[in-house]
């Protein structure tokens, strides 16, 4: 146990891992779901792009 926050922030000498450990899993939570948005985007784009090409060559065959 820690007699005082200085210890507890200290993490008994082992902080810097600590603490870079806690920010970088800070950093995935979140940055991922600004990427998941980012493919749904454009997963929906590339999939409007290929029904408006599915009818202009329906429309072109005609």
């Amino acid at each position: 146990m820690w007699n005082s926050s200085a210890e507890f922030f200290a993490m008994g000498g082992y902080a810097l891992y600590v603490w870079c450990s806690f920010g970088a899993c800070a950093l995935v939570f979140l940055l991922e779901p600004l990427a998941v948005r980012a493919r749904h985007q454009a997963i929906v784009r590339r999939l409007q792009r290929e029904v408006l090409a599915e009818q202009f060559d329906q429309k072109g065959g005609q």
